[in-house]
């Protein structure tokens, strides 16, 4: 897959963060000691790195963290998997949204994870690596991971799987619980609820590849997280508490944007570095 960008600006994330505590422009500009037409122009995009710092502090985001992103000074380095996990990108309005399958490899037997917006590619790499779908498991609900849903689950028979916090409406699909373990050949899958962008958004720890893998959909992006206007302390809760808890080298495959680990959005996320 080729490079992807990472899916927010420096503004982004300054605005998910202010959305999500509920602080409105005059008392972050008080709070920050800026001029409200520095914070504006900053929320705009013209990126000013000092009233960015001060900013930053009052939003409980890493100032550093914050500025290489504005900079775009660094991007995460791609683990490489010999076999058993790929990556699709799929265009879906003005952005792309990403969708995976992991596999074992002595059996053929795979899942999916999400769909995104046209699941063509992987039903081509399904039928060209004579891989077996059986399970296609969803990070949460929104329709850019779920638009090739139907599609996929017609022309491979897999079962459909979704949190019992959120449903998918997909018939004949079944829910699951926080802990529950699925085994794909020598493959573990296991679910963690991580919940806050989206009501049952879910995590997927997949042990048996040769790195550790946690498919995490739209809780977590390189360098930023999804947003959450009720929910965003407990977005920032079971993120840090359940996916930046995993072991450093476990890599992230996110729900847009590129693939990261633990380590790299510790010291890079301007939501989680500390």
């Amino acid at each position: 897959m080729a490079r992807i960008p990472l899916e927010d600006n420096y503004d982004d994330v300054v605005n998910k963060a202010q959305r999500g505590l509920g602080i409105s422009d005059g008392e972050l500009a008080r709070r920050a000691g800026v001029p409200a037409e520095a914070l504006a122009a900053l929320k705009s995009g013209a990126f000013n790195e000092a009233v960015a710092r001060r900013v930053a502090r009052h939003l409980g985001l890493h100032p550093d963290a914050l500025v290489r992103l504005a900079k775009k000074t660094w991007y995460p380095a791609q683990p490489v998997f010999p076999t058993g996990f790929a990556a699709f990108n799929t265009a879906c309005g003005d952005m792309t949204v990403n969708s995976y399958l992991v596999w074992d490899a002595r059996s053929r037997h795979a899942a999916a994870f999400d769909t995104g917006a046209d699941c063509g590619g992987m039903l081509e790499f399904l039928r060209a690596e004579r891989l077996a779908l059986h399970h296609i498991f969803l990070t949460h609900t929104h329709g850019d991971h779920t638009a090739g849903l139907p599609r996929l689950a017609g022309e491979t028979g897999a079962g459909v799987w979704a949190s019992g916090r959120e449903p998918s409406g997909f018939p004949g699909a079944r829910t699951f619980g926080e802990n529950t373990r699925f085994h794909l050949g020598a493959l573990t899958i296991r679910t963690l609820l991580t919940w806050g962008h989206s009501p049952g958004g879910t995590t997927y720890c997949v042990a048996g590849l040769s790195h550790p893998l946690a498919i995490v959909g739209d809780s977590l992006f390189s360098c930023s997280m999804g947003g959450s206007r009720d929910d965003y302390a407990a977005a920032l809760d079971n993120n840090f508490k359940k996916i930046l808890s995993l072991p450093n080298n476990t890599v992230l495959a996110c729900g847009h944007g590129p693939v990261t680990t633990v380590a790299q959005e510790k010291k890079n996320n301007p939501f989680f570095a500390r």
